[in-house]
């Protein structure tokens, strides 16, 4: 297909299609004339991958570039490309990790994974994330949140069952993959969308009410 195809097909318009060729997130078609070429599904596929990853993931053109780019390198490990794709949504400023509160929300960390028996490398550089939240939140006064991490760490097992066995249930490698990438960044943005309606949910029935609000409610301050 040429690229006006692939722009109706994708709904992605040609420019955006035409940048996404120079910053290499898309493969180039071939060659048929000096100023056309001829895209496959293959590109139809991984564009709207692209899309996704950055629309809807939040993902910059860098994370999703890596990520693309993991699916080439780590098509049989998908651990490392979860570990990519984990990387892409990942905040890019941090607290200062070298204050002994930082420490000691990392020992933390490691402690509830030890207790929980789960088989995470204690190198992995999600757990510096948590301590990275559990270090800002105390030093915003939020300590009542965090002393539920518990809680937040059964929620996330019971999520990562579900989308593990998912990803599994797929019947080739590239399309686990795909999804591996898709599930991490998907996932990411559905939960917490949905958790901000049980928010909604639980503050009105908290509060005792009956009846579904008939405007936007506003979690109380």
């Amino acid at each position: 297909m040429r690229v006006g195809e692939l722009s109706r097909r994708s709904g992605v318009p040609i420019p955006t299609i035409k940048y996404y060729l120079r910053e290499g997130l898309l493969p180039p078609g071939a060659a048929t004339a000096a100023n056309q070429a001829d895209y496959g599904d293959e590109h139809l596929r991984r564009l709207l991958l692209v899309r996704a990853l950055i629309d809807v993931g939040g993902v910059s053109v860098a994370g999703a570039r890596d990520v693309v780019a993991a699916l080439g390198a780590h098509a049989g490990d998908p651990l490392e490309l979860l570990g990519t794709a984990q990387s892409a949504i990942a905040p890019r400023h941090r607290p200062d990790r070298e204050t002994p509160d930082w420490q000691a929300a990392r020992k933390r960390v490691l402690a509830l994974i030890v207790e929980r028996g789960w088989l995470v490398h204690p190198d992995s550089p999600e757990i510096d994330l948590v301590a990275d939240t559990l270090t800002t939140g105390g030093s915003l006064g939020v300590e009542e949140l965090l002393a539920n991490l518990d809680s937040y760490a059964d929620s996330a097992a019971s999520i990562a069952a579900v989308e593990v066995g998912t990803v599994l249930a797929r019947p080739d490698p590239a399309s686990q993959m795909e999804l591996v990438v898709l599930g991490t960044v998907f996932g990411e943005a559905l939960f917490s969308a949905l958790r901000l309606l049980a928010h909604q949910h639980e503050s009105a029935r908290q509060l005792g009410v009956i009846e579904p609000p008939q405007e936007n409610p506003r979690i109380p301050q």
